[in-house]
């Protein structure tokens, strides 16, 4: 006896395949495209290298005058904003920040130096950099030059400090008195310099300056 097939299941059949084939290739569109997002995602970095950095305590002022200096470069692929420096657990606020942004590879490559107290406040010295193009409280002439490519020209900073990926920075910063005295001449003291993030702690050793 002939069994007769039904066209109804074969229909059936042939739909529920198309469906499975359909969904197959949604769902791996959807994995492809979500790892693809992911790999995109990871590739790009928040980075900051800090290099140079200096830290000075005047050699006899009884309230513990002090600044530091360190050279900063965006070293990842996304735009940063620098917005923390501590030294021994206390922010420097921004008030205190002297940022250059616009800085050459010449001028990055330098020593950081102390100019000298002016003798108002534990102000640094202005006088040594005196073609700064803009009149700024921190003006230092790093190469001898004397001109305002070979000088760090800044004033203060109003908040975080943006760098561009590639893009250096050189950030003179007066600590809140008191945070090291004279005593700490000689001695290391940790410094960290954030953006985000992005950053790690640094030992440095207290130069005295009279």
């Amino acid at each position: 006896m002939k069994t007769k097939l039904s066209k109804k299941r074969a229909i059936s059949t042939v739909l529920t395949t198309v469906i499975i084939l359909v969904s197959s290739v949604v769902l791996g569109s959807g994995v492809v495209l979500y790892g693809t997002s992911l790999f995109q995602g990871g590739t790009q970095s928040e980075a900051i290298s800090v290099s140079g950095s200096k830290m000075w305590v005047h050699d006899t002022a009884s309230e513990g005058l002090a600044w530091g200096a360190a050279k900063i470069r965006n070293t990842g692929d996304k735009v940063i904003s620098v917005d923390t420096i501590q030294v021994r657990g206390t922010n420097v606020p921004f008030s205190q920040w002297y940022p250059d942004t616009s800085v050459n590879a010449t001028l990055f490559q330098q020593s950081l130096i102390h100019p000298g107290w002016s003798g108002t406040g534990g102000m640094l010295d202005a006088t040594g950099a005196t073609q700064c193009a803009v009149a700024s409280t921190v003006q230092i002439d790093l190469t001898g030059d004397d001109v305002d490519t070979s000088s760090i020209c800044a004033n203060a900073a109003t908040g975080p400090v943006g760098l561009s990926p590639g893009s250096s920075a050189i950030i003179y910063f007066k600590l809140t008195n008191g945070t090291i005295t004279s005593l700490d001449s000689g001695a290391s003291t940790t410094l960290n310099i954030f953006a985000g993030k992005a950053g790690a702690p640094q030992s440095i050793t207290v130069q005295g300056q009279s």
